[in-house]
């Protein structure tokens, strides 16, 4: 029968004997008579039923079922029974006596201690009933008196000429403050949990102050003594007696006890662990990401913890005891150093180390070495103000500099460099700034002092001061100097003064340096007096930006967006230095299909400087003819084959204009540009980081050298930590070096300083291959058109020169447009897929324009092969919404390609912010419709327009036709025919020259 939960009933606990897993502890619920008696009638109380007597267990209860129910054999079967065996056979074999598992036989009985060691205290707090079982199975046979009070155990030990003796005695607690002897030798006494120990004699049940090792009294359940030999007693003395004493109340006959108070010298120990040392490391790997140069520092060092208190010494311990003893042996007499250990004081101590970074709390730990240092350098002061001895484990055969070390760096302004003077030390010895370069530049943190002791380099140091010894150069002229004299150049102004901010330098700087302070000190200039124009608010702002780094002797880079006047900026600052008296001339070096629009450029706002071409096949190869000129335009091709004729000249500016061209440090034309010489330097670009940030380099190492340092250092401490880790600390670092240098402004940040529309017209070079084709159909169509001409007038000839001018206006284009077996290349295309590529660099869309769709699948191809998305439409174009969505909301889809007569009216277009004219048109009032599909209602954004023209062929006639007929073209011109009707025989006659 089961116990009714609805008649009176109590819990009990209930302590029985188990074959293998000794003696257990288990919850009943017994049932109560008419007269509140306990009966015979129980049942077990377990987590699957204790709901039901829920109303007679409290909170305390419902913990002890839980527990007690983990130690029974059917739970201890589930936790270990790994190869799912009956709860039997699991025992059976495991505690077989010739086969059993002895390893699974103490986890086992670890797990049984660990849990009692939380019931028994439990139990007997909360003053739970406990029973002995009955063999009955009675759960309430005998009951089971609590001591409330813990008995105290004193180990006794009597030496004597023969051998030493050894026992016990447990006193307990009497009412009238005195103590009675308990006798637990040969009476049945039961050890029920031995960690810490409880043990019942005679029905109770016993617990003991300072947590007595119930292993200690074991021994002594069924005899009186241990007898230990005299040949025995100095090993036993040290290892089982000393630590007694320091734990327990020892007394003794036949050998001393000294209690002694000292007071404690906390010593950190460091030392290289051995591969078989175990150690706890809180510390990974350095969150600057700095990695190890190399395997030694892999191995890190061992801190450990210990404390001093006189001539003993005690490793740290959280769970060591109140004491520690030393045995002396003085003759044949013992002595035993018992040292009351001032655990407050160790516990500050411990504290002190923590708040620095060092945890300690298990004694020992592991990080790496270049870590491990820099703690010691930086809190060293700290460590010895607070007491601390810091030393090097004996057993080390490198041996460590463990004293106090420190840089101090003074940066003094000279005529064309900074000088730099520095200081380092590492206690007596002062080395030499120089030689702790190719260190820290490596990541290399062990360096020799004279005394053989192995300085290591602090880790702060490599932060702070990687940089500017990746900057610093030995001085070249001698004057004044060491041969280790270290100087900086004038453009690290900025880091000499952030050096400066983080006291990790004093400077000494002239005034006229010192207002550059974050370079904010830009005067304004006003423009040259035969500069025909004007500059809108932000190009005065720039062009004020280069007269600044004139006057500083700074080499910049200009990195405006596309269409915001790089061109027009850069001709004004050329003026003012020719107005300024400057003799020597500019070289402005560029791709070959630029030459022409920068001389149309030049003739246009600045018509008093005299511009020479060095160009061609032909060119006379003399540079004493740039003498009588202000400004040279050249080529990067022709930079690379005339280097060794133009690196002598001394120009007044070398201009890059698409300086992206020289992005491969590596590459001929890169080599070339750099070996010019200039007094100043200046690139243009709208893209000066196209692919890597190795890009930056080549270009801010030509307009400043040493800006960035040397390839190697810049790859190092800022291309792989950028590009591999995205260290967004280094990409601020790389910032800052660089902004001073760099005037970059967007079409939005402009806005307020642009018209609505912007109109540029680019003219290209054709290819020879090109050349040839448009001149052979040039003349064809010359002799064609002039002898119809002639025969039946130009009325009646009006288709045939309609077909020639179209004709050749797709040659212009590209020859494949008529000819689809041409190979060769087209300049025009060069030129637009140069743009494109930019504008898409800057995130721009484009609407791509063309009357011909052959032209339009030219630029496809070309993104096709490339795996370019775009959206298109011509007359034969179905989905044309869905394109239009496509682009207008699509923020990767940045091309439109559209054929003039599908999409030149009734779309809105406003997610474009560039418009590409690949042809002029005949009506210039078309090429204003198709921009208005994106400079229209909802356009948000300036919209600029690049009108593509072929020099030398009927488009740039076109053009000039279309000046003079303005009027016309806009009041009746609206069809290619009714512009060929305005055509006299003598513009015919122009436009086939």
């Amino acid at each position: 029968m089961k116990v009714s939960p609805n008649e009176p009933f109590q819990i009990v606990y209930s302590l029985l004997q188990h074959e293998f897993l000794g003696y257990l502890l288990e919850a009943f619920v017994v049932q109560h008579n008419s007269r509140g008696e306990l009966t015979l009638l129980n049942q077990t109380l377990s987590t699957h039923n204790m709901q039901e007597f829920a109303e007679g267990l409290d909170a305390d209860d419902f913990t002890l079922v839980q527990l007690t129910e983990s130690i029974q054999q059917d739970a201890i079967a589930k936790k270990f029974n790994t190869r799912k065996l009956s709860v039997v056979d699991f025992f059976m074999r495991v505690y077989d006596p010739h086969k059993g598992d002895k390893p699974l036989q103490e986890l086992i009985c670890d797990y049984v201690e660990r849990q009692k060691a939380r019931i028994l205290p439990l139990l007997q707090q909360k003053g739970k009933a406990l029973y002995i079982m009955g063999n009955d199975g009675n759960p309430a046979r005998d009951a089971i008196a609590w001591m409330p009070e813990p008995a105290k155990v004193n180990f006794h030990f009597v030496r004597n000429a023969d051998a030493t003796h050894y026992f016990p005695i447990i006193r307990y607690p009497t009412p009238d403050g005195q103590t009675e002897r308990i006798e637990f030798q040969h009476k049945n006494a039961l050890l029920l949990c031995d960690d810490p120990a409880w043990m019942l004699i005679n029905h109770r049940l016993y617990h003991f102050s300072r947590n007595v090792d119930g292993k200690k009294l074991r021994p002594f359940l069924h005899k009186n003594h241990i007898v230990i030999p005299k040949n025995l007693e100095e090993q036993y003395y040290q290892r089982f007696v000393a630590p007694l004493i320091a734990a327990y109340d020892v007394y003794a006959k036949g050998f001393e006890i000294r209690a002694e108070v000292m007071n404690p010298i906390p010593v950190l120990t460091i030392s290289e662990p051995t591969p078989t040392q175990q150690t706890t490391s809180l510390f990974h790997a350095p969150a600057n990401g700095h990695h190890p140069a190399d395997a030694d520092e892999m191995k890190g060092i061992t801190f450990d913890l210990s404390f001093r208190y006189g001539q003993f010494t005690f490793r740290f311990d959280s769970f060591a005891t109140s004491a520690n003893v030393s045995v002396e042996k003085q003759g044949d007499s013992y002595v035993f150093h018992k040292i009351r250990r001032d655990q407050p004081f160790e516990q500050q101590k411990l504290e002190i180390l923590t708040e620095t970074g060092l945890d300690l709390r298990q004694g020992r730990l592991a990080m790496p070495k270049g870590q491990a240092f820099s703690y010691l350098s930086e809190q060293g002061d700290l460590l010895r103000q607070q007491g601390f001895v810091v030393q090097q484990h004996t057993d080390d055969r490198k041996r460590y500099f463990l004293g106090y070390s420190s840089i101090s760096v003074s940066i003094h302004e000279g005529r064309d460099w900074f000088d730099i003077y520095a200081n380092v030390r590492f206690g007596e010895f002062e080395i030499p700034f120089i030689k702790l370069r190719s260190l820290i530049l490596a990541k290399k943190r062990e360096f020799t002092l004279p005394s053989g002791e192995i300085a290591i380099i602090p880790e702060a140091w490599f932060g702070q001061y990687s940089e500017l010894l990746g900057f610093v150069e030995h001085r070249r002229d001698g004057i004044d100097s060491s041969p280790d004299q270290l100087v900086l150049r004038k453009h690290h102004l900025n880091l000499v003064q952030e050096l400066e901010r983080d006291s990790l330098a004093t400077t000494v700087i002239s005034r006229r340096l010192e207002r550059l302070r974050e370079f904010d000190t830009i005067e304004s200039h006003p423009l040259p007096k035969h500069f025909i124009g004007t500059l809108r608010p932000y190009q005065q702002a720039g062009y004020d930006w280069l007269h600044f780094l004139n006057q500083y002797r700074f080499g910049g880079c200009l990195a405006d967006d596309m269409g915001l006047g790089k061109t027009v900026m850069t001709l004004a600052l050329l003026q003012a230095r020719k107005e300024a008296g400057v003799q020597n001339p500019s070289l402005l070096v560029m791709p070959t299909s630029l030459l022409y629009n920068w001389e149309l450029e030049a003739r246009r706002f600045t018509p008093d400087l005299r511009v020479m071409s060095y160009t061609g096949t032909y060119r006379d190869k003399n540079p004493a003819q740039f003498d009588d000129y202000d400004l040279i335009l050249t080529s990067y091709g022709i930079v690379r084959i005339d280097i060794d004729l133009l690196k002598d000249y001394r120009f007044d500016y070398i201009i890059l204009d698409e300086s992206q061209a020289i992005k491969n440090p590596s590459s001929h034309i890169t080599k070339a540009v750099m070996q010019l010489n200039a007094a100043h330097r200046l690139i243009l670009t709208g893209t000066p980081l196209e692919n890597s940030t190795m890009d930056l380099w080549t270009q801010m190492t030509f307009i400043n050298p040493g800006l960035l340092g040397s390839q190697t250092f810049f790859r190092n401490e800022f291309q792989v930590p950028i590009e591999k880790r995205n260290d967004d600390q280094k990409m601020g670092r790389l910032y800052g070096l660089i902004k001073p240098f760099m005037l970059r402004r967007n079409k939005a940040q402009v806005a307020t300083d642009l018209p609505p529309k912007v109109e540029n017209v680019h003219y290209s070079t054709m290819t020879p291959d090109q050349e040839e084709q448009y001149e052979e159909a040039k003349s064809f169509y010359r002799n064609l058109i002039l002898e119809r001409i002639e025969e039946e007038g130009l009325a009646k000839s009006q288709m045939v020169v309609l077909q020639g001018l179209t004709r050749l206006r797709q040659i212009a284009n590209h020859p494949r447009l008529i000819d689809e077996q041409y190979e060769g290349d087209s300049g025009k295309l060069e030129d637009v897929l140069m743009r494109l590529e930019g504008a898409m660099n800057e995130h721009h869309k484009v609407l791509i324009f063309s009357q011909f769709i052959k032209h339009l699948d030219v630029v496809r191809e070309y993104l096709n092969e490339r795996g370019i998305r775009y959206a298109y439409l011509d007359g034969a174009t179905t989905d044309r919404r869905t394109q239009v969505e496509l682009f207008q909301t699509d923020a990767s889809v940045k091309l439109f390609l559209i054929s003039l007569k599908a999409g030149g009216l009734g779309h809105n277009l406003t997610a474009a912010d560039y418009v590409f004219i690949l042809d002029p048109w005949w009506n210039p009032a078309s090429e204003a419709q198709a921009v208005d599909r994106a400079h229209r209602i909802g356009q948000q954004k300036t919209v600029f327009t690049y009108k593509f023209i072929t020099k030398n062929t009927v488009e740039e006639k076109i053009l000039a036709l279309q000046q003079a007929k303005r009027k016309l073209a806009s009041d009746l011109i609206s069809t290619e025919e009714g512009f060929v009707k305005s055509l006299t025989k003598e513009d015919v006659l122009v436009l086939l020259e």
